[in-house]
């Protein structure tokens, strides 16, 4: 490891990413929340590019060339779904930090190339023997010839080894934003992990892409240099642009010497006070687990990590204005909050609340770099634990269910209508349910829920149809909607509006609150 590291705690890697690009003359600029206030066409920020991408589609621009920063990134849902594999295995997450560069119409392939090789290996003492690039094969169908200008630069400007230069399909190296718009190919940097025995008899350039969790990409090169047309062709773009990203947990796990993101300093401090709550005496820290069984150890280890993972996400979610609900993006924070305390009841022996007594320690760990950990402690401490007792109240009682439900199951299928149930009776999110089924080898089915669910939102909109929104003079408030001036155009926050009107709607199902809506004169 290099000597010019103070410290690889994860607190002087993520700051020697952005000292070392503020040398290079770029603007360090703070992460966008993870809720996107101007982009409806996203869920959660999901990348470290989202808030720019009105420069990459030249309908925005910034008063500076070259940025960088930490992004909070969130994928749980859409193309970006990493939730099944959390907790699994050892690197995947819900939330994650993005390292990024970017150059808006300044630097190009040379200098990115360039500056990525000396950050890794000068400045961090990475192995070069290690390290595996790859660089776009060409494709016929885009009318694209092999990216050999990146390949070339990575032979003169760096000392990767020549035969550590791979050449890879569009799958893995073309970048676009979407069907249209800006694109070009992209260079990844992977690490070899393994040990030296092992990498004598498998060649580390075989398992570049190819899912093995000992050889990972760390960092990823786009060259935005195309715009791609309706018509399937690309033309060049008047600017060229680069936009990078270096996942935060995997160089901090490189860095100090795990192949795990969990065996890290990010991780530690939940775990600590995770294994300090649990009721279970067998517990007495992630790799410290007095139990003999191997099949139940690694049950546990699972449960922590999702635990550790999800208390991240759904902190910092809150923290950015996205409330836990039945709808949406507060779902899906419903769902991991949900998942996290399904995994503390069954496999760590939590009867209460203990989600929210996790938030502490992820506070001290994380504020100084997110500040809103500080400003939204006390309401995300009052969400989570409120949310924890709703969902306790029906856990034991659905998963005796659940339980009935698979010992009846006839086939390799858990019925549709026992999955509705759980969902609508028990608060479990289907996801959860496939989860559990997943693991008593059956599989839900799914259209029968679909169905299911479909009757009931058709039900219940038949039944609302804002009946029970009259304001106090006996007035449907839908009529009111027109008089909400909406200025998100111009501000992201406003603090002046005035409530106009609010109303109760009684909840679909059992057990579930009220939920309570407000008509402002603008939003």
């Amino acid at each position: 490891m290099s000597a010019s590291l103070e410290s690889t705690r994860s607190e002087s890697v993520r700051q020697a990413f952005l000292d070392f690009f503020a040398e290079k003359q770029h603007e360090i600029v703070r992460s966008a929340s993870l809720v996107p206030h101007d982009d409806p066409t996203l869920m959660f920020t999901n990348a470290g590019m989202n808030q720019f991408k009105d420069v990459f589609l030249a309908t925005g621009s910034r008063p500076y060339l070259r940025a960088a920063d930490t992004q909070k990134c969130l994928r749980v849902s859409g193309k970006h779904n990493d939730l099944e594999e959390v907790g699994v295995d050892t690197y995947h997450h819900t939330l994650f930090e993005m390292l990024g560069n970017w150059s808006f119409g300044d630097y190009f392939k040379r200098e990115a190339i360039a500056w990525a090789w000396e950050l890794l290996v000068d400045r961090w003492g990475l192995d070069p023997q290690r390290l595996y690039v790859t660089v776009h094969e060409g494709d016929e169908a885009l009318g694209l010839e092999p990216d050999d200008e990146a390949a070339n630069l990575w032979r003169t400007e760096t000392t990767v080894p020549h035969d550590h230069i791979l050449y890879a399909d569009s799958k893995d190296n073309f970048w676009s934003m979407g069907d249209t718009g800006p694109c070009g190919p992209c260079s990844e940097i992977h690490v070899d992990l393994r040990s030296d025995e092992e990498r004598a008899q498998v060649p580390g350039k075989q398992l570049v892409n190819a899912d093995d969790p000992r050889v990972i990409e760390i960092w990823n090169l786009v060259f935005i240099q195309y715009n791609a047309l309706g018509d399937g062709r690309l033309e060049p773009l008047a600017a060229q642009h680069v936009d990078t990203g270096m996942g935060f947990e995997r160089i901090v796990a490189v860095l100090q010497g795990s192949s795990s993101t969990y065996d890290t300093d990010l991780f530690a401090p939940i775990f600590a006070r995770l294994a300090e709550l649990s009721p279970r005496g067998d517990v007495k820290g992630y790799d410290d687990l007095h139990i003999n069984d191997e099949a139940e150890r690694e049950r546990v280890r699972i449960a922590m990590r999702v635990v550790a993972d999800h208390i991240r996400a759904v902190s910092f979610a809150i923290a950015d204005g996205a409330m836990p609900s039945n709808e949406g993006r507060g779902y899906v924070i419903r769902r991991i909050l949900r998942r996290a305390v399904r995994y503390g009841y069954q496999s760590l022996g939590f009867t209460e609340p203990f989600l929210y007594e996790l938030f502490e320690p992820l506070r001290d760990k994380m504020a100084g770099s997110f500040p809103e950990l500080d400003e939204q402690a006390g309401l995300i401490v009052r969400v989570i634990k409120a949310e924890e007792e709703g969902f306790l109240r029906t856990l034991e009682t659905g998963l005796k269910l659940f339980d009935e439900q698979v010992a009846q199951a006839g086939s390799d299928t858990l019925s549709g209508d026992a999955a509705f149930l759980l969902h609508d009776t028990y608060g479990f999110p289907v996801d959860l349910t496939e989860l559990m089924a997943r693991e008593q080898g059956l599989s839900v089915d799914k259209d029968r829920y679909d169905e299911l669910m479909q009757e009931q939102k058709d039900r219940a909109r038949a039944a609302t149809a804002f009946k029970s929104g009259q304001n106090v003079a006996g007035e449907d408030t839908a009529n009111q909607l027109s008089d909400t001036e909406f200025v998100g155009y111009e501000h992201v926050q406003d603090t002046g509006a005035k409530i106009i009107d609010a109303r109760a709607i009684e909840p679909a199902s059992e057990g579930e609150p009220f939920t309570y809506q407000l008509v402002l004169d603008r939003t």
